[in-house]
């Protein structure tokens, strides 16, 4: 019997509850199924004031959707310099930048026909 693969709105929810578990801040998810030829359906973009805080968001949601949703990344890239780690779930794709990095790189802009919804924190 095959495991059933989470939809991509439980793991968006559980992503979201890792980030910000630990604080992450500006989470963006950008709807990319009515554009042609993605990787993805989802990207969640969101950043760390820190290596150490990027490397942090990256472990709780490694760790929140395995123990939530038995899932784990198919990929991980970039946690050597945690300047932008990359994180791909197959159908959803989490990018945890620091502040320069993200601004630099401006993916948000690069996918603009995405539909965006900012996830507003309280802290």
């Amino acid at each position: 019997m095959t495991k059933e693969k989470p939809s991509a709105d439980q793991l968006i929810t559980t992503m979201i509850s890792g980030i910000e578990e630990v604080k992450g801040k500006e989470i963006t998810i950008l709807d990319l199924r009515e554009i042609e030829n993605t990787v993805c359906d989802y990207f969640i973009v969101c950043e760390g004031t820190s290596n150490t805080q990027v490397n942090a968001i990256v472990n709780s949601i490694q760790k929140q959707v395995s123990k939530i949703l038995k899932d784990k990344p198919w990929h991980v890239e970039g946690e050597d310099n945690a300047e932008w780690v990359l994180m791909d779930y197959v159908n959803v794709v989490v990018h945890v930048f620091q502040k320069q990095v993200r601004e630099y790189y401006d993916i948000e802009s690069l996918w603009g026909d995405a539909k965006t919804t900012q996830i507003e924190t309280s802290y």
